[in-house]
C-alpha cells in the first residue's frame, strides 16, 4: 500500500497550495473485486463570487520522484473527467462516476485523489482544488466444506473430519465449528475453535465418534466473522455412509483379522505336542519293561 500513500500525500500537499473556494462531498462506497459501483460527488461554491467552467478529474495514476508511473487498481467507466454547471455563490452541483475495481485487487480501504479546475467569474487564471475521497473494496464470503471418514464401521469407534475451505479473497476470523450428532455418538467435544482462515486457505477439525446408524448425517454449524467484521453462520448438512463389518470386508475397507486362525493353529500345535509327548512316554515305558523282563 506504500505506493498509494505517495498518491495521497501528493494530493494533500498540492491541495494546501491553493485557497479552495469549493466544498467537496463524496459518497463512501463499497465495491467488490472485479465489480463496479456508482460514486456521487457533490461540489459546492463556498465563496462570495461565482465560478465558471468547473471540471473534476479523478487521478488514478501518478509519477513518483523516480519517474515511475504508479497506478491505482481502479478504472473509471465512461472517462475520469466530467464537467459541472457554472456555480453561483452558495450554489452546488453533482456528478457521478462509475468505478470498477480490478479483479486482482487486494480488499481494503483506498483513497482516490481528485483535481477540480475552475475560473472565478471575470478572471482568466485557471484555479485548482485538490483532495481525495475514500472507497472500500470488500471481499465476498465464499466458503466450501468437505468431509472425510475413518473406520466408518457400524458400532465401532471412528472419526469424522470436516474441512473448512475459504475460497474468497478476504480472511475470515474467529471461526468455530459446532457439530450436531445425527446417527452417531460423539466422544470428543461438540464445539471446536479454529481461529482465522486466510483467503484461499483451509483448516480441518476432527471428531471422535461411535457410528450407530448406517446412514448418519454430518450436521454442523460454522460461525465466523467476515471481512467486514460481521457475524456470519453457515450450516453443513452432508449425508454419510457407514458399513457393517461384512460390507467393509467386501469393499476392502478393512482386512479380515487372522487372530482366530492363529489361535486355532496354536491349539492344534499344543495338542500335537502333548500327543507326541504322551506317545514318547508310552514308548519309553514299553522299552523299560522289555529290558527288565530280559
Amino acid at each position: 500500500m506504500s505506493k498509494y500513500l505517495f498518491l495521497i500525500l501528493s494530493a494533500f500537499l498540492l491541495s494546501i497550495s491553493f485557497t479552495s473556494a469549493l466544498l467537496v462531498d463524496a459518497d463512501y462506497i463499497t465495491i467488490f473485486p472485479g465489480e463496479q459501483g456508482t460514486l456521487n460527488i457533490n461540489v459546492e461554491n463556498n465563496e462570495n463570487f461565482d465560478i465558471e467552467e468547473v471540471s473534476i478529474n479523478l487521478v488514478l495514476a501518478s509519477v513518483s520522484s523516480t519517474g515511475q508511473i504508479i497506478s491505482l487498481p481502479f478504472t473509471v467507466i465512461g472517462g475520469n473527467q466530467k464537467d459541472l454547471d457554472d456555480l453561483d455563490e452558495d450554489d452546488d452541483d453533482s456528478v457521478s462516476f462509475t468505478i470498477k475495481a480490478t479483479s486482482g485487487i487486494e480488499p481494503g480501504d483506498y483513497n482516490i485523489p481528485y483535481v477540480i479546475t475552475y475560473y472565478e467569474q471575470g478572471e482568466n487564471e485557471k484555479l485548482q482544488s485538490q483532495g481525495s475521497f475514500g472507497i472500500r473494496v470488500s471481499a465476498k464470503t465464499d466458503i466450501d466444506f468437505a468431509s472425510e471418514l475413518e473406520n466408518n464401521i457400524l458400532n465401532k469407534q471412528g472419526k469424522i473430519s470436516i474441512e473448512i475451505i475459504n475460497k474468497g479473497l478476504g480472511e475470515i476470523k474467529a471461526v468455530s465449528v459446532e457439530i450436531i450428532p445425527e446417527g452417531y455418538e460423539l466422544i470428543s467435544k461438540e464445539k471446536i475453535f479454529i481461529g482465522n482462515i486466510d483467503a484461499e486457505d483451509f483448516d480441518v477439525v476432527n471428531y471422535d465418534v461411535i457410528f450407530k446408524n448406517q446412514n448418519p448425517t454430518l450436521s454442523a454449524k460454522v460461525n465466523f466473522k467476515d471481512f467486514e467484521n460481521k457475524d456470519q453462520t453457515e450450516i453443513i448438512n452432508i449425508p454419510l455412509k457407514v458399513y457393517t463389518e461384512e460390507e467393509a470386508l467386501q469393499r476392502g475397507l478393512i482386512k479380515k483379522s487372522n487372530l482366530s486362525v492363529y489361535i486355532i493353529t496354536l491349539i492344534i500345535l499344543i495338542v500335537i505336542f502333548f500327543v507326541y509327548r504322551g506317545f514318547r512316554k508310552n514308548k519309553n515305558k514299553r522299552k523299560k519293561k522289555e529290558f527288565s523282563e530280559e
